[in-house]
């Protein structure tokens, strides 16, 4: 996987594909503190799409949407990156607890509102 660097949101674009990829080596290439060690232990998550919310100077906010036992859920990160070296690296994150909202169009890529569709 090529190494995108130009900004924090190309990044974790990039970032997110290595997990959908499993590229554990990317993601502790293109951070400060993730290991392979302790990225490989991961449960296996079957990713099914990413939403960039905010993107302002360091800070991205986003939430990945994945399947868990057959029901859709949600990760909502505000992302903190740091440029090293002329390399931005993920640093770390704020995770918020959000979930699917029944009225909003369903993740999966239906076209469909979530309760009529995956909820």
């Amino acid at each position: 996987m090529k190494n995108i660097t130009s900004t924090p949101k190309e990044l974790m674009k990039s970032r997110y594909e290595a997990f959908v990829k499993e590229d554990w080596a990317y993601l502790e290439k293109t951070s400060i503190n993730q290991t392979i060690q302790e990225l490989s232990k991961m449960e296996p998550i079957e990713w099914i799409g990413l939403e960039i919310l905010n993107s302002f100077d360091d800070i991205v906010e986003f939430k990945a949407y994945y399947k868990e036992n057959n029901h859709i859920k949600v990760l909502h990160e505000k992302s903190s990156f740091v440029k090293i070296e002329g390399v931005w690296k993920y640093q770390d994150g704020k995770l918020f607890n959000s979930k699917v909202e029944r009225n909003h169009k369903c993740p999966c890529g239906s076209g469909k509102k979530f309760k009529k569709c995956c909820y």
